[in-house]
């Protein structure tokens, strides 16, 4: 009977713990928080001067804001470009660069000739 309860009181308490640990890890911290809604704010202002002014003070890339923040569940160039903030949505496209693609397969065709 005592190892009945010793078992079930180690359950509650591991599930306690488990609980409270993952509350504490889904709180975000305030001055992470403050950052982002404040470069969400700057991508909507449509200035690029305001956004640079922004993510250089909480020593941010543009690039590393364009393919990491969310804003209201969009990344943050959908965003700024669904409130009409153009400039702020190609500043921050440019800071990504160019993408390429390259077929492989038709890079480079090498003729072989069988003799029969």
């Amino acid at each position: 009977m005592n190892k009945v309860k010793s078992t079930a009181l180690a359950t509650i308490a591991t599930t306690t713990l488990m609980l409270g640990a993952s509350f504490n890890a889904s709180a975000m911290d305030k001055n992470i928080e403050t950052a982002l809604i404040d470069v969400c704010k700057s991508a909507l202002s449509d200035s690029s001067y305001k956004l640079k002014k922004t993510t250089k003070s909480y020593n941010l890339s543009n690039k590393k804001v364009a393919l990491n923040v969310m804003c209201n569940g969009e990344d943050i160039i959908s965003f700024a470009e669904n409130h009409g903030a153009h400039e702020t949505a190609a500043t921050l496209e440019r800071s990504i660069g160019g993408v390429s693609i390259t077929d492989v397969a038709k890079a480079k065709k090498t003729n072989v000739e069988f003799d029969l």
